[in-house]
């Protein structure tokens, strides 16, 4: 079996992030399990279409695409032991710049990450729209630097001068040490979006599925490398997309986004 994780910057290291519990899947189900590093969320959406690709986190703005157009099934997130999960969007800009609110983006660009991103692209349009009267491409230019960790470090570094990121990502950046948290300044937090949806291919064996399902709720994260990496987290929990993507949706829909399949 094929599993990936949503695209990050670099991904070798979510490779050995996940070696432990794909040898847990591995023992599991029976099957052997290969980690395919994406490079895009379009490239995982695709593999997913096309049948090659059988497991994987979607990143939260592309799990409705990815319900709708490739037939992925999201059945599992991180949690916390309390049962908290998600993220913030946040837009955060150089240190010492001299943008201090979202108002003042206007007339600058801003980097998204991808198109099909909620925190990196779909939940800002909407929210600056929303809040601050900023339509997109007209009051302010936008880039796209492909993930969250390239906005992370091109912020950091004064490539960008502002992005909009998912705050999850960037503090394991900090954590890692890939940036430093002086170099960056956030002029604005969101409420929080539920977190990367795991799930698997929609034509899967039911028994295949099952346990499939019981790897990732059974996985013990104590002492795991996955555990090191996502320190707040240290389980899957159940999720329901129709309910628990629902704020996702309505972000699409004040966005003129469609489902619609090419």
């Amino acid at each position: 079996m094929i599993f990936a994780y949503t695209p990050v910057e670099d991904p070798a290291v979510y490779q050995t992030v996940w070696d432990g519990f794909l040898v847990h899947l591995a023992e599991m189900t029976g099957k052997k399990v290969v980690f395919f590093p994406v490079q895009s969320n379009a490239a995982q959406l695709e593999a997913m279409r096309s049948g090659r690709l059988h497991i994987a986190g979607v990143n939260t703005g592309g799990n409705p695409v990815a319900v709708a157009c490739t037939g992925f099934v999201p059945f599992a997130m991180m949690a916390a032991d309390d049962g908290s999960y998600g993220y913030n969007m946040e837009i955060i800009v150089p240190a010492d710049s001299s943008i201090q609110s979202p108002a003042d983006i206007k007339g600058k660009t801003l980097a998204f990450t991808s198109p099909t991103s909620n925190s990196g692209s779909k939940a800002p349009q909407a929210l600056l729209k929303a809040e601050f009267g900023l339509i997109v491409d007209k009051d302010y230019q936008t880039a796209y630097s492909g993930k969250h960790d390239n906005s992370v470090i091109g912020v950091a570094n004064k490539d960008y001068e502002a992005a909009a990121v998912a705050n999850s990502v960037m503090h394991r950046m900090f954590d890692r040490g890939v940036v430093q948290r002086d170099q960056i300044r956030t002029i604005y937090t969101s409420d929080r979006f539920p977190t990367t949806g795991y799930g698997h291919a929609h034509n899967l064996n039911p028994m295949l599925v099952a346990k499939i399902k019981q790897a990732f709720f059974t996985f013990p994260w104590e002492g795991s490398a996955l555990k090191k990496e996502f320190a707040k987290e240290d389980r899957f929990v159940s999720i329901h997309h129709k309910s628990d993507w629902a704020v996702i949706r309505k972000i699409d829909a004040a966005n003129g986004v469609n489902y619609a399949c090419k």
